[in-house]
């Protein structure tokens, strides 16, 4: 099973809009593809429409190691695509984890028995570089990182980049960073071009070609349940997703690595 994690420590850079939409455009592939709701506020969750009533067991239980990858999968309306959900209570597995020697690892060890069921993974982390994204990075062999079309996402894609070489010097030597995709793009701001430019000059074939635009239909989907591609599928921000996903399979191992 291939694991990709996606992480952005800054917050509203379309980093669960990413998540949802690629894991739909990879599993209508024929991939079978599991999501993980990494973030507390549930947004993938809610986004691929799990009510918050039918997430009795979350990536939570099983950070805590009181559940099992099969016992907490839930399906979603899309065809080949689980999700494992998250609730608030995943806030306090930080904090209870602290003290536990294998606290960056749980996700890895939890993971290890599922491969054989799904050909790929995405982790959606939350908007920090806490105990929880470590516990992504660790488990994930590649890294895919949103990053908003502003000046301040630069300082805040440096300090990723950092953390990911402390993660690969001390945890999991063989992360690697899959892609970076240019988010909320928007032909009409100089700034946006010009952030650009430079991102694409200093980390060069990193980036993905296709840039995600800003779009409202990206922004209406999650109130209905939806990934924006079975929203509206013929939307700037539908076509822009599938596109990426076609670049994103090109970097994927042609093997899918399941057992």
């Amino acid at each position: 099973m291939i694991r990709i994690a996606i992480a952005n420590q800054k917050g509203g850079v379309g980093k669960t809009t990413t998540a949802i939409n690629i894991a739909t455009a990879i599993a209508a592939t024929g991939w079978r593809t599991l999501l993980i709701d990494l973030d507390p506020q549930g947004n993938a969750s809610t986004g691929l429409g799990i009510p918050s009533r039918d997430r009795e067991d979350s990536t939570y239980d099983l950070l805590m190691e009181e559940a099992t990858v099969a016992q907490c999968t839930l399906k979603t309306r899309i065809p080949n695509l689980d999700i494992i959900p998250a609730t608030q209570d995943l806030s306090g597995a930080e904090v209870e984890l602290v003290a536990e020697g294998d606290r960056v690892e749980r996700l890895k060890k939890a993971l290890a028995n599922a491969d054989h069921h799904y050909d790929v993974c995405f982790i959606d982390c939350p908007p920090s570089l806490g105990l929880l994204t470590l516990n992504a990075l660790s488990a994930a062999d590649s890294l895919m990182v949103p990053l908003q079309c502003e000046f301040f996402a630069l300082e805040g894609l440096s300090q990723l980049l950092q953390t990911v070489e402390r993660v690969q010097q001390g945890i999991n030597p063989s992360l690697n960073i899959i892609g970076v995709t240019l988010t909320m793009f928007d032909r009409r701001n100089r700034l946006t071009d010009a952030v650009a430019e430079d991102v694409r000059e200093c980390l060069g074939g990193l980036v993905f070609d296709t840039v995600i635009p800003r779009n409202v239909r990206l922004s209406e989907a999650p109130s209905h349940g939806l990934p924006a591609l079975i929203y509206d599928h013929s939307c700037a921000g539908s076509r822009a997703y599938m596109a990426l996903a076609r670049e994103l399979l090109g970097r994927m191992p042609l093997e899918r690595k399941a057992a």
